[in-house]
């Protein structure tokens, strides 16, 4: 489903979708089709239900937008951490 349609459909709610089709350019990550997963009113309840689909699922796009935004965009960046070896 496209943006707009989202916004059409879900009015001033927050959303919880997962990329179906997207694409990155410099540096910003373009969402062409997106699945509606749940609408929320309020954003932290969005956020405990993308914490538990993040932690079953890491390798699969969900994102939290609310729908009074025209446009989305995703600013991608780079991990810049010290990771552990294993001892």
């Amino acid at each position: 489903m496209k943006w707009e349609k989202i916004r059409e459909q879900y009015p001033e709610q927050w959303v919880l979708v997962e990329a179906i089709s997207a694409y990155s350019e410099n540096s910003i990550r373009y969402m062409d089709e997106l699945s509606v997963i749940s609408n929320f009113p309020e954003s932290t309840i969005a956020w405990k239900e993308y914490k538990k689909l993040h932690l079953a699922n890491p390798s699969r796009e969900y994102y939290i937008f609310h729908t009074d935004h025209e446009e989305i965009e995703v600013r991608e960046q780079k991990f810049i951490g010290v990771r552990r070896g294993l001892q």
